[in-house]
């Protein structure tokens, strides 16, 4: 894979302003794509976009290929006809402009789009054809989403013995039972895809590509331990025997217990890797490059026995490697592809990281935690990387730099990036990644805006509080856009715009369905 000069902004759309509650495909999706355009940015990197479950975490998702319900833009929907004004007024989606209330969308989204699915004409010839041409994911995933309803919202592994185990009576009982169910979250997956691919088609002409974000790991609540069982180390009672995790170190005495089911390799070889070049080839058409969170994990893993309370008595397995990406490079070719390869470091990592061919990440904030030689320096960097200031896993810049970064590690910052005025630092510290020798370069929007840690979007291994920050409306405006345009073109990664276009694609896997792109306001 290839790269060439240039930078972007991790956004979720999650963050960006909306009046029902979270980010949606909508207008301000629109508004940002233009700012990023206007600001000389290359890449939009979000972070994954599946249907979320308990604990609201995007690396935890029911589905591997279905979308978020929570994303589709219900201004949109009025706009088609589904809704009226009337249905969205007095509905509370959250009070505060700046967090998302998951509670209250889970109470009352749903509930919307309900009334929209009634409204909606069931013999349309697109929504028809992307049902069967979706089908592979789409029955097992609707499926699975109306018997969860009916199970009062259980994990599937507390299901009725028959619909757990998928015995064919029962599969073509729920079928029949559930059948406006199956028929609800089918049109909510139209619904996503269809705005999804709009919105991409639209930021893909104005010379923005999408990053996108596959977590390695499944949900064990989640439609594929569910419908394919044989991709995961589970017993005869569908359970995990063992679970994913990562060691302990510095920063958690206990390690960190992620609780995911642990693929059976063995049992991917012998299918050659097909649902992981399936997913892969998934992810390519629904982004233009994707990043692989937690690539180490496909060179060795951590597993951990399943009933353990804490990640103490996990140990390290070797995975498949290079057995598997040799299989999608068959299939697929060369594919635009980012390692998230972060975290503990060995030789053989690093071997595999280069044979894959992958451009690795570099983190600035871990750059000056002493005077050795960090790998984390721009000066040791590969070109072939992607330097960020931070991810969503750490302190926003501004949260560091006031609050948990050590003095010496400010001074340190401080003299390296030859500061001289410590309330612009996190701007400094952002032309240090735009300087930098990596090929691209990406910030945290909440980077861009000097925003303090309460605008964090995840601290690993806690639950509550994550996930939920949002851009109040009007948080840019020109001058930064203005003033990031010009730390792009003096650093080399803005290029005169060429154009370039990609079909709005609405099948993930077979032939493209191109749709009618209905202009949002002000696009």
């Amino acid at each position: 894979m290839k790269l060439k000069r240039s930078s972007g902004i991790i956004m979720h759309i999650s963050s960006l302003p909306s009046p029902h509650g979270i980010g949606t495909f909508g207008q301000a999706a629109y508004d940002f794509a233009r700012f990023l355009k206007k600001s000389g940015q290359t890449y939009w990197q979000l972070l994954p976009l599946g249907p979320t479950s308990y604990g609201d975490s995007p690396y935890q998702s029911f589905s591997a290929m279905a979308g978020n319900p929570y994303f589709i833009d219900l201004d949109r929907l009025v706009y088609d006809g589904l809704l009226s004004e009337i249905d969205l007024a007095n509905v509370n989606f959250g009070t505060n402009a700046e967090y998302v209330d998951y509670s209250a969308l889970f109470n009352n989204r749903f509930k919307i789009l309900e009334i929209a699915y009634r409204n909606f004409n069931q013999q349309l010839t697109e929504f028809i054809e992307f049902i069967e041409r979706e089908k592979m994911w789409l029955d097992d995933y609707a499926l699975y989403m109306s018997v969860k309803e009916e199970m009062n919202l259980r994990a599937w592994q507390e299901w009725d013995e028959d619909i757990k185990l998928r015995k064919p009576e029962a599969l073509t009982l729920y079928n029949n039972k559930l059948a406006y169910k199956i028929g609800f979250w089918k049109f909510v997956q139209y619904q996503f895809f269809k705005q999804w691919f709009e919105l991409k088609h639209y930021v893909n002409s104005i010379g923005i590509q999408f990053m996108g974000d596959i977590p390695i790991y499944v949900a064990a609540d989640s439609v594929e331990t569910w419908a394919h069982p044989n991709l995961f180390k589970l017993d005869e009672y569908k359970n995990p025997t063992v679970v994913a995790g990562c060691p302990p170190d510095t920063f958690s005495h206990d390690g960190q217990l992620w609780g995911n089911p642990i693929y059976n390799w063995d049992y991917h070889d012998q299918t050659s890797y097909q649902w992981w070049i399936d997913r892969i080839n998934f992810n390519l058409k629904m982004f233009d490059i994707v990043r692989i969170d937690h690539f180490r994990g496909f060179e060795a893993y951590y597993e951990v026995p399943a009933y353990d309370n804490t990640a103490r008595h996990g140990y390290w397995v070797k995975g498949p490697g290079m057995k598997l990406f040799d299989k999608v490079y068959q299939q697929l070719g060369d594919i635009n592809v980012v390692a998230e390869d972060l975290g503990f470091t060995t030789n053989s990592l690093a071997e595999f990281l280069k044979d894959s061919g992958f451009p690795g990440m570099k983190v600035l904030e871990f750059a000056f935690s002493n005077y050795d030689e960090s790998p984390f320096l721009p000066y040791l960097y590969d070109k072939h990387s992607i330097t960020y200031t931070g991810t969503h896993d750490n302190d926003t810049l501004r949260g560091w730099i006031d609050t948990t970064g050590n003095k010496a590690e400010i001074e340190h910052c401080i003299r390296y990036v030859n500061n001289c005025d410590f309330y612009n630092l996190h701007w400094d510290i952002i032309r240090c990644a735009w300087s930098s020798v990596s090929d691209v370069a990406i910030t945290q929007m909440q980077d861009i805006l000097g925003l303090g840690n309460r605008t964090r979007m995840n601290y690993p291994s806690s639950l509550g509080g994550n996930w939920q920050w949002r851009m109040l409306p009007g948080a840019y405006n020109d001058e930064i856009a203005n003033r990031l345009m010009d730390l792009t073109r003096l650093y080399g990664r803005y290029k005169d715009y060429q154009r370039f276009y990609t079909t709005p694609v609405f099948s993930a896997i077979k032939r493209p369905v191109k749709f009618r792109v209905i202009p949002k306001p002000n696009a």
